[in-house]
């Protein structure tokens, strides 16, 4: 039986995780971005300490936890001002779909770099004429002799320049019905016809963008990961951690924006009280307290339900959790901001560059529609549009 109360261990790794993060702090992060680098000290360190691979099997270098301890890791970071994305990507997704269903070479080569920090993967699954329906994913790959050969583009795939391996999502062709059904392939960075080009945007983060290339990619047999014929299953394997941890990363951020503006009025004075004691100022921040809370029961019910092996159980929590999160989220950022008024804009305080961040929260790795038609549709038994 699970229960939604952590236990000592979680509290524990919690207040581990913060005091890592604080000593990193939002500071940290900032200087990285006008760097132009990777938090290449923050990721070390934080495998170095064990984080990076907590929920990755211990006979493969990992602490031998799950989601849970995964999501803690990260919602703890970014509460500290200090997130890692690739906390999503490497361990979460990769990871994960390596560890249940890749074969034990691929285990053996794979997860103890990426518990501990020497190799990073990133995964591509978007495509610049997909959109949300990742039915119509055209990245195609096919037999040759006892190869693979993959040809097809993906956007907005993040971290790639740092990854030693992209896992992209392909297609191939069932035999028996023709149709094409999705599996996964793990691409090296520097596999001929692979290229990568950075996708220009408007805010600025540590993890760039990417969109990618495949021209007839060459991969050996042993490239693919797991079953041919497993399809969704192994898919959603790797997208349910990365909306538990979308939702942790969201959740951290309105924590981080919430705590400085509870600082701020505490401190501020403009009549003859804080700003704080005033309900105007008071309540939004409770309330947004009280999302940010909810949320979190989402997504602590949905790694647990993931970790105890209840995909299908996961799949309906993982999506509410995320849907939850980004809402509470942007009304965090935007509540901290309006609390600091002018201030809220300045480089000083450092909010103003959470709004893009909180935006992304309500459209990655899924849209907030996406998952309301989800739930329409597979909760509440609701017929489809398309």
């Amino acid at each position: 039986m699970t229960t939604l109360i952590e236990s000592e261990e979680h509290q524990a790794l919690r207040k581990a995780v913060s005091a890592l993060g604080k000593r990193y702090g939002r500071d940290y992060i900032t200087r990285v971005i006008a760097e132009s680098r990777y938090p290449t000290e923050l990721w070390q360190e934080a495998a170095k300490l064990g984080y990076l691979g907590v929920n990755l099997p211990e006979e493969y270098g990992g602490g031998g936890g799950g989601i849970a301890e995964l999501s803690i890791v990260l919602e703890e970071l970014g509460a500290s001002g200090a997130p890692l994305l690739m906390l999503v990507v490497s361990p979460a997704i990769c990871g994960t779909v390596i560890a249940r269903f890749g074969t034990e070479e691929q285990k053996r080569t794979w997860l103890p770099g990426l518990a501990d920090g020497t190799k990073l993967m990133a995964f591509g699954i978007t495509e610049p004429d997909a959109g949300s329906n990742s039915h119509r994913i055209t990245t195609t790959a096919r037999r040759d002799g006892d190869d693979w050969l993959l040809t097809g583009r993906k956007v907005f795939i993040s971290g790639v320049d740092h990854a030693d391996a992209v896992l992209i999502v392909g297609r191939t062709e069932d035999a028996r019905t023709g149709k094409l059904k999705p599996c996964l392939f793990i691409v090296p960075r520097d596999a001929e016809g692979f290229s990568r080009s950075p996708v220009d945007m408007e805010f600025s983060a540590a993890e760039k963008q990417w969109e990618l290339v495949l021209d007839d990619v060459r991969l050996p047999a042993e490239a693919l990961v797991g079953d041919e014929d497993a399809g969704l299953l192994q898919l959603f394997a790797g997208l349910n951690p990365e909306r538990v941890m979308t939702a942790a990363f969201a959740i951290g951020m309105g924590r981080y924006a919430v705590g400085k503006a509870l600082e701020y009025a505490r401190e501020r004075t403009v009549w003859k009280t804080p700003i704080g004691a005033h309900q105007a100022i008071a309540h939004p921040l409770a309330q947004a307290h009280i999302d940010l809370e909810l949320a979190k029961l989402m997504m602590q019910k949905a790694a647990l339900l993931y970790d105890a092996g209840d995909d299908i159980g996961a799949g309906e929590a993982a999506n509410m959790a995320k849907y939850a999160a980004g809402e509470a989220c942007v009304r965090a950022v935007d509540q901290a901001v309006h609390t600091l008024g002018g201030n809220g804009l300045t480089r000083e305080f450092g909010l103003a560059s959470l709004i893009i961040g909180a935006r992304v929260a309500r459209i990655a790795p899924v849209s907030r529609e996406m998952i309301l038609n989800y739930v329409s549709h597979q909760t509440l038994g609701l017929p489809k549009s398309y």
